[in-house]
């Protein structure tokens, strides 16, 4: 008898901690990297683990119609600036995801290209450039660009 108690006991506790076991991890629902995923606005929230330093921004509209896109930022300069061109996406078999861009009036490409990660449904993605594997951006989309950012480009082009 007490060998059967003590094997209900055992069984008992091996169900319990069974019942804890890490299978129920969460999962992050992540989003393929297209022009209707990249649509909207996006901020940078991060630079190379950093955030921002105070009084610097950079906001990003891509527009899936016509991939274009309109940045407005206050980030290498002490004027803030409104910037524009075209974007494309392509599929690499080895970085997956990689962005690069055109900027309008023939002032050529972008720095860098760079691999799209972590596009999560929540809202957020990470671009890593290609050439500088140190340089990582962190991104989270926004409703849309604050009013008085859009004022203090239009002052500082003035």
């Amino acid at each position: 008898m007490k060998n059967i108690f003590k094997l209900m006991v055992l069984f008992a506790l091996l169900f319990c901690g069974s019942s804890c076991s890490d299978d129920e991890e969460l999962t992050v629902a992540r989003l393929e990297v297209t022009t209707a995923n990249l649509n909207g606005v996006w901020q940078l929230a991060e630079w190379n683990g950093q955030p921002l330093a105070e009084d610097t921004y950079c906001y990003i509209k891509f527009n899936r119609k016509d991939q274009t896109f309109e940045m407005y930022q206050k980030f290498d300069s002490m004027y803030a600036r409104y910037i524009t061109g075209s974007f494309s996406i392509r599929k690499d078999p080895y970085l997956g995801a990689v962005i690069a861009g055109v900027y309008d009036y023939g002032n050529g490409d972008w720095n860098n290209e760079y691999i799209v990660t972590d596009l999560l449904e929540s809202g957020s993605m990470v671009w890593t450039a290609t050439e500088d594997k140190g340089d990582i951006n962190k991104y989270v989309r926004c409703d849309r660009i604050p009013d008085e950012i859009i004022e203090e480009v239009k002052a500082d082009q003035e």
